[in-house]
C-alpha cells in the first residue's frame, strides 16, 4: 500500500507557477527569452485552457497569457 497522495491534475482554473529547473532545460526555453520575468516563477497563474499537453496561463498583472507545457507548471499552494 503506498502512502504517497496521488497527484491532482492540472486543468482550467488551478492555480499555477512555472518550475524553474524543469524550464530551464526545455527545449521552450531553448527558444525563449533567457530571462522570464520572476512571477512567472513565484505564482500564481490561472490555467484559462488545456489543449493536449499545454496550458494557457493567465498571470495577474497587465501582460499578455502565456502557454506553457503542463509538465512545467506546478499547483500553486497558498
Amino acid at each position: 500500500m503506498s502512502d504517497s497522495i496521488p497527484k491532482k491534475p492540472l486543468k482550467k482554473g488551478s492555480l499555477v507557477f512555472v518550475d524553474r529547473e524543469i524550464y530551464i532545460k526545455s527545449i521552450e526555453a531553448l527558444a525563449s527569452d533567457d530571462d522570464l520575468p520572476n512571477y512567472v516563477f513565484e505564482g500564481p497563474g490561472e490555467i484559462l485552457a488545456v489543449k493536449e499537453e499545454y496550458a494557457q496561463v493567465r498571470w495577474r498583472r497587465p501582460v499578455p497569457d502565456v502557454w506553457f507545457k503542463l509538465d512545467q507548471l506546478k499547483e500553486y499552494i497558498q
